[in-house]
Parts: C-alpha cells; structure tokens; sequence
C-alpha cells in the first residue's frame, strides 16, 4: 500500500491513531484486513500485503484519516423511563429503551452490544422485545463483525435502522457509509471514558476458576441492587450458579479504570470524546442531577442524560417522550457535569508500568499493588452525605417553600 499521507495506523502504525472501529476491515472487498489483539489486548488492524492490492478504501473510510461531519447538541433531555422495571434493567435511566420504542415501529432492525461471558460483540435483532441483551453498560470494546456491512445491506433494503455504539464506532459507520442514503438511520452513541485492556477481566476471570472452580457467565458492571444508582455494585455469575457482589467503590476494576491506568492509547486523545457529536444522540447518566435538577433523581433508580445532536436526533427523541417522565435541561448546565462530553480522559504517566504488570502479575497481586481503597472523603459523599440524603433535604426545604 503506498499512503499519500502519514496520519492514520494504517500508514503510521501509531496506535493512538486507531480507535479499533474495524471500518477498514469490513471496506476491504479482497479480506486482506483482519483484526489482530496486540500484547496489550487491544485489537488493530493487519494488512495481508499477499492479498492488498493498494486501492486505498481502507484509507478512505479510516475514521481517524477522515472524520465525519460532526453537529453541535441542539437540545438536552433529563429523566427515566416510566416503567419501573425497564429504568432498574437499565444502567441509568432507561432512554436507550425509550427511543427503541418510538422509532422502531415497523420495518425496522436494531444494532447494539452484546455480552456472552467476557465476550462482547455487536449484534442486530429485528424485534424490539428483545432488546434487553442490549441494555446495560459492557465496559468493553465491542467486536463490530460485519454490522456497518449489514447495516448498508439494510438501508438500501428500505429498513429503519438504530445503530447504538461508542461515538468512535458511529463514527466508523459513517464513514463507512460515505454517500449511502442514512435518512433511515438513526445513529444512538454513549458517553465513553475510554475502553480498558480485556486483560483485567481475563485476570479477574482466570481468578474466579481458581478460587471458586468456575469461569464467568455474566458480569454486571454496574448493578442498582434494587435502586441504588448513586452506590451500584459489581455482580458476577459463574457458570457453576455462585453469584458475587462488589462494592463500586472497593471494587479493584474501578480503582484501576477511572485512574485511567488502561485504556486504548487512542482514548487518551479521542477526538470524539469532545463537542460536537457525531452521533444524532448521545446517551449518558444524569450526573450531577443533584445539584442542578434534584426533581429527576427519581428515588434513586437511576437518571438518564440525553442530547438530541440533530433534527433526526430531535424527531427521535419527541416520539420517545410518552415513555419517559423528564423535561428538558439546560445544555450548558447538563454538559458541564459531563467531562467525557468535553474532552478526553487525562493519560496516567503510570500506564506503562501498570500494564507491564497486567501481562506478568497474578490477579491478587495486581490488585494489591494498583487499585486503591476508598478515601474517608469518597465514602462520606458516597454513604452519608450524598446524592441520595442531599435530595431528601432539597425535598424537605421544597416542600416548605410550596406550602
């Protein structure tokens, strides 16, 4: 392949300019591009040079080589879908499910991720009852397999189409569309924080057999254990029918990860981690709901945030409203409690120490070593004087106020 410039992993083999979307794999029509896993785990595109005939598609559709046409967040939306049991399956506040239900009413097929033990990969089904294996943050990078191909496949077969991913994977559908016809489309992203090495879970797995004598069958990042979104736990269901509970906020993979010590090199300057958006929607918790709009907490049973980034965008989310109770927010206020809305996570100067330590270093020790217990401060925010207690008391004093 002879580039004719030199940004892009495919000519430079830098990987912080790779964000493993896999758009050059799927343009490839001569299969001479597969994904491969580096020492780190992260997967990376490998050119066949015996099969690569240098035409350059891959070039043309890399994501990073030629970002798509980005938009500006129109509107802000708070709330929680008005089914109790859709806002608890849910990791926030259930709009992903919402805004299923308002545009897929006919004729219609939807994208998502999907976990399999460890195993996370994208996923299309064409009946939204079934959209529950969809629900529920994975904190992993999804296999795209052939889904932006299908997706093309489907658009021209005159389908309505939700693709929901990371903003780097809608990005790589887009451009992998270049002039397809995408008013069918209707592209849903999720506020992402960087996507960390399967290394540690494999680790946290291969520890499970050894202490228990079983692998790993499901894993809950974030569990509400019944309405608590402030405090959520890791649970964990082996195969053998043992279920674990972990606190957020003791939980190892925590620690590890909002420190920031193992993401993709490209997170660490993600130039979709900032506004504007390429998605029509960007879908997040309602952080800071709190402080600036204590009337959607919703008893703790989680809130969601979203941002409607175009007229599509827009027209999803007015038919998704009848589900959700909620109301507009300001967009200024709702994005400044949204750092990965503005910019990318900050690179810990550890991040090469930690990760030579995740290739050689047992489970145990790794932990010990690298994740770091709760501070006083932390746990009095969290447990005694926090979301939950601070909404009571605006409750209180409005209460009195309206009397």
């Amino acid at each position: 392949m002879v580039p004719n410039h030199s940004i892009g992993y495919l000519n430079s083999k830098n990987k912080n300019e790779c964000y493993g979307c896999e758009a050059c794999v799927q343009i490839c029509h001569k299969d001479a591009i597969s994904m491969k896993e580096d020492s780190e785990g992260f997967r990376y595109p490998h050119i066949d040079t015996n099969k690569c005939i240098s035409c350059g598609k891959c070039n043309m559709v890399c994501p990073y080589e030629h970002p798509p046409i980005s938009s500006e967040p129109r509107i802000a939306f708070g709330g929680y879908h008005k089914n109790p049991a859709i806002q608890q399956s849910s990791t926030s506040g259930g709009a992903f499910s919402a805004i299923v239900d308002g545009w897929c009413d006919k004729n219609y097929v939807i994208f998502g991720a999907a976990a399999k033990g460890l195993i996370v990969s994208h996923k299309y089904i064409t009946d939204k009852s079934q959209i529950n294996s969809f629900r529920k943050s994975k904190y992993s990078q999804s296999s795209i397999g052939n889904s932006y191909a299908k997706v093309k496949t489907f658009l021209k077969e005159g389908k309505k189409v939700l693709f929901s991913g990371t903003p780097c994977q809608i990005a790589g559908l887009k451009s992998f569309l270049g002039n397809t016809d995408q008013e069918l489309l209707l592209t849903v992203e999720v506020i992402c924080e960087g996507v960390p090495s399967p290394h540690f879970m494999r680790k946290y797995d291969s520890y499970m057999q050894k202490k228990y004598g079983s692998k790993i069958k499901k894993l809950d990042y974030r569990n509400k254990d019944k309405r608590k979104w402030d405090f959520q736990v890791m649970s964990t269901l082996l195969q053998n029918g043992r279920y674990l509970r972990k606190d957020r906020w003791f939980n190892p993979f925590w620690s590890i990860w909002l420190a920031h010590l193992m993401s993709r090199p490209c997170c660490y300057e993600c130039s979709f981690a900032t506004l504007p958006r390429v998605a029509d929607i960007t879908l997040g918790d309602l952080w800071g709901v709190h402080l600036y709009c204590p009337e959607l907490y919703g008893k703790n049973g989680g809130a969601s945030l979203v941002l409607c980034n175009t007229k599509k965008g827009k027209s999803a989310m007015a038919a998704a409203r009848q589900y959700l109770s909620g109301h507009k927010l300001d967009l200024a206020t709702a994005c400044k409690y949204q750092s990965p809305l503005r910019k990318s996570i900050d690179k810990n100067p550890q991040r090469k120490d930690f990760m030579d330590d995740l290739l050689i270093l047992p489970y145990e020790e790794l932990c010990r070593k690298w994740a770091k217990k709760p501070t006083f401060q932390l746990l009095w925010s969290k447990y005694i004087w926090g979301n939950r207690q601070k909404v009571f008391v605006w409750n209180i004093l409005h209460s009195k106020v309206k009397k």
